[in-house]
């Protein structure tokens, strides 16, 4: 059995950290056909996620992200094919998530 670990630091705080979670999750979802269950509290929330040949994790907390997976022996050969999809997704939403950096303001000729 192939395990898959990936940990991704994030500033967003819980409640945004959530909103990214739900979006994986649903991705999840209707992209690989996961089922996936979520579970609240008031530090760490989990999503538990499985299908044939993979079962996992995504933890979830204010300031970073941590999933492990297994890989059934058949999809075990797609191990780095399919860590990186998973980082891929990840990112795409933290980085969707990520605020605008703050541009300096202009200075102005004194005249």
């Amino acid at each position: 059995m192939a395990d898959i670990h990936i940990r991704r630091d994030h500033q967003l705080g819980l409640s945004a950290a959530r909103k990214v979670a739900w979006q994986w999750a649903e991705q999840a979802e209707e992209k690989f056909d996961m089922s996936c269950t979520y579970e609240e509290s008031d530090s760490c929330d989990e999503v538990q996620f499985t299908r044939s040949g993979v079962s996992g994790t995504l933890k979830v907390s204010k300031d970073h992200f941590e999933l492990d997976a297994q890989l059934g022996f058949l999809l075990g050969a797609f191990k780095d094919r399919i860590e990186g999809e998973i980082v891929k997704n990840l990112d795409a939403l933290l980085a969707a998530k990520k605020p605008a950096a703050k541009k300096a303001p202009t200075k102005k000729k004194a005249t």
